[in-house]
C-alpha cells in the first residue's frame, strides 16, 4: 500500500509559510508584532517559516510531479512531511497568535474581573494546542493526505522530554530549606501512590492511572505531558487529565486565600500549604498573589515548594517507567530486571542525561534558578546598540528623578530601603532588594511609569543562560507540535468512551492532598523557616 497521497496542500502550505517569514522579516507585519509582543520570537518566526516552507515545497511538487511508485522508504517519508507541515502551521498559529492574544485579552479583562482569566485558566500555548487540535479533528477532520505525519506527533513529545531534564538541577536543591523538600517529598510521592492504587482498584487502564499520578501528584499540565510518552498514554487521556488538573486548581486557586485568611495565617504558612496542595503551578502564583496583593513574601515561599515539587519530576518519571513496564508485562513472577532493561523508554533516558549534565552546572552559571541568574557587574550592566557601541543599562537621569518623585508613595521600611540603594546606585545591589522591590511592582502603590523602571531595573541585573533560553524555545516547540498532533487524535466518541473516572479519582486525590496539607502546614509550619 502506498502511504503518500498526490496533493497540492504541502505545496500551498510551504508557500504561505515561506511568504509569510518574508513578510516578517521585511517588516510587513511590525504593527501585529507590536501589538502582540511577540518581537522576540521574529527571529524564529524567519528561521521556522523559511525551513518549513522549503520542505512543504520540495516535498509537495515531489509529490505532485514525480511521486513513488511502489512501496519504501521515501514513500514512507514523503507521506509524513504533508502531516508535520499541517501541525506546524497550526503551531504557528497558537504559539505567534492565539497564545499572545489571549495574553493581551486576559490583561484587558484583568481591571473588569479582578483577575486575568488566562492565566488562572491556564490558557497558554500547551492548552490552546490540544484545543486547537481537537477542534480541527472533530469539526473539520484531519485531511487523508496528513493523517500519517500527525501520528508523528507523539516522537515531538518524547523530544521535548528530553529537552525538559535541562531545565533542573539537583544543585538547585541547595537554596530550598529541609521543609520544602520533606514536606513535598511526602506528598509528591504520596499523592503518586495514591493514585497508582486507587486507579488499580476502580480497573482505570495502566496508561490512565500514570499520566494522571504525575499531574495530581507533580506539578499539574507539564508534569502530565511529561510523564504521557512514559505510560504511552492516549491523547484523551491526557485531555482527560489536564481538564481535571486545571478544574481543581481553579477552584483551589479562588478557596486557598480565603481559608488562608479565614484561619489567620501567615505568608510562610499560606505560601508553604499553596506550593503544597495546589496541583498546577499557575494556580499556585495566583492564589499566592490573591493571598498577599501587596508584596512578594508569599509568592517566595510559594515558589520555593513548587519548584521543589517540580524537582521530583525526575523520580516520579523513574517510578513510573518501572510500574508501567511491570503492569503492563502483568506477572507476579516477573524478572523486573530483565523487563525494565528490555522495556525501559530510551527517552528517558535522554531526559535523565539531561539531567544529570545539568546538575553540573554545564547549561547554565552556578548560581542560576531556573536558568536565571543575577549579574549586576559591570560587564554585565554594559550592553551593545545596533552599531556596536556601548550602552549603559544603569538607570538614566530621567529614571532616578521618577523614582525619587514617587519615593513617598511606599510605606514599609525594607521597601524604602530597597528603592534608596537603588536610586544610589542606578542598579539593583542584591536579590533581596531585587526581591523586594517586585513586591513594589505587584502592589502597584506607585505610577505605572516608576513601575516601568522598576522593571527596567530587574530585567538589567538578571540574565537567562543562553543554552537554557535555547533549550526552552526547542521544548516549547517540540511540545507545541507533539500536543497540536495530539488533539487532531482526540475525537468526542474516544472521551465518551473514557468514562469519568479520571475526574473522580483526580477530585479524591486532590481533596486529600490539598487538606493533609492544610493540616500538617498548620501544625508544623511556623512563620520562621
Amino acid at each position: 500500500m502506498l502511504y503518500t497521497r498526490k496533493t497540492v496542500w504541502p505545496l500551498v502550505i510551504g508557500v504561505i509559510m515561506v511568504a509569510y517569514a518574508y513578510l516578517v522579516q521585511s517588516g510587513a507585519f511590525a504593527d501585529l508584532i507590536k501589538f502582540l509582543g511577540t518581537a522576540r520570537h521574529v527571529g524564529e518566526m524567519g528561521v521556522l517559516g523559511y525551513t518549513f516552507g522549503a520542505i512543504a515545497i520540495v516535498a509537495g511538487l515531489w509529490q505532485l510531479l514525480a511521486p513513488p511508485k511502489a512501496e519504501g522508504n521515501a514513500d514512507y517519508f514523503l507521506s509524513m512531511v504533508g502531516g508535520v507541515v499541517f501541525i506546524m502551521i497550526i503551531a504557528f498559529i497558537v504559539k505567534w497568535g492565539l497564545d499572545p492574544l489571549m495574553g493581551q485579552w486576559g490583561r484587558a479583562a484583568q481591571p473588569a474581573l479582578g483577575f486575568n482569566f488566562a492565566s488562572v485558566m491556564n490558557l497558554n500555548y500547551v492548552v490552546m494546542g490540544i484545543i486547537a487540535g481537537i477542534v480541527i479533528v472533530n469539526v473539520f477532520k484531519v485531511p487523508g493526505w496528513a493523517e500519517n505525519g500527525v501520528r508523528l506527533s507523539r516522537l515531538g513529545l518524547k523530544t521535548g522530554v528530553i529537552l525538559l531534564g535541562a531545565l533542573y538541577s539537583l544543585a538547585e536543591l541547595a537554596h530550598l530549606g529541609r521543609l520544602s523538600v520533606v514536606l513535598i517529598g511526602v506528598f509528591v510521592l504520596g499523592s503518586v501512590g495514591v493514585v497508582l492504587w486507587l486507579g488499580t482498584r476502580r480497573n482505570m487502564p495502566n496508561s490512565m492511572t500514570g499520566v494522571l499520578s504525575a499531574g495530581v501528584g507533580v506539578c499539574g499540565v507539564s508534569a502530565a505531558v511529561a510523564a504521557a510518552p512514559v505510560v504511552q498514554a492516549k491523547s484523551t487521556e491526557i485531555a482527560y487529565t489536564i481538564g481535571t488538573i486545571l478544574l481543581f486548581g481553579v477552584l483551589c486557586m479562588f478557596i486557598f486565600p480565603i481559608v488562608g485568611k479565614a484561619m489567620g495565617m501567615g505568608y510562610i504558612q499560606f505560601g508553604a500549604w499553596a506550593g503544597t496542595g495546589i496541583l498546577n503551578s499557575a494556580q499556585v502564583a495566583g492564589a499566592a498573589l490573591a493571598f498577599q496583593p501587596t508584596g512578594i513574601e508569599t509568592l517566595k515561599v510559594a515558589e520555593i515548594f513548587n519548584i521543589t515539587r517540580v524537582l521530583f519530576l525526575p523520580i516520579i518519571v523513574l517510578w513510573l517507567a518501572v510500574w508501567y513496564v511491570k503492569r503492563e508485562v502483568g506477572a507476579q513472577q516477573v524478572d523486573l530486571v530483565q523487563v525494565v532493561v528490555g522495556k525501559f523508554p530510551v527517552f528517558v533516558l535522554g531526559f535523565i542525561l539531561m539531567f544529570a549534565l545539568s546538575s553540573t552546572g554545564i547549561f547554565a552559571p552556578a548560581q542560576h534558578y531556573q536558568g536565571s541568574y543575577f549579574d549586576n557587574s559591570e560587564k554585565a550592566m554594559t550592553t551593545k546598540d545596533k552599531d556596536g557601541k556601548p550602552v549603559s543599562k544603569l538607570l538614566n537621569d530621567k529614571d532616578l528623578a521618577t523614582l525619587q518623585g514617587e519615593a513617598g508613595k511606599v510605606q514599609r521600611q525594607d521597601q524604602k530601603a530597597a528603592l534608596q540603594r537603588l536610586v544610589e546606585n542606578k542598579k539593583l545591589m542584591s536579590i533581596d532588594d531585587d526581591d523586594t522591590l517586585r513586591g513594589v511592582v505587584n502592589a502597584k502603590v506607585m505610577s505605572k511609569a516608576a513601575n516601568d523602571v522598576l522593571v527596567k531595573a530587574h530585567r538589567a541585573v538578571r540574565h537567562t543562560a543562553k543554552k537554557i533560553a535555547m533549550f526552552r524555545d526547542l521544548i516549547a516547540w517540540f511540545f507545541t507540535f507533539g500536543l497540536v498532533g495530539l488533539g487532531m487524535q482526540i475525537t468526542m466518541a474516544s472521551i465518551k468512551q473514557a468514562g469519568g473516572q479520571p475526574l473522580v479519582v483526580g477530585s479524591i486525590v486532590g481533596i486529600v492532598k490539598a487538606l493533609g496539607s492544610l493540616l500538617v502546614v498548620w501544625l508544623l509550619v511556623a512563620e520562621t523557616i
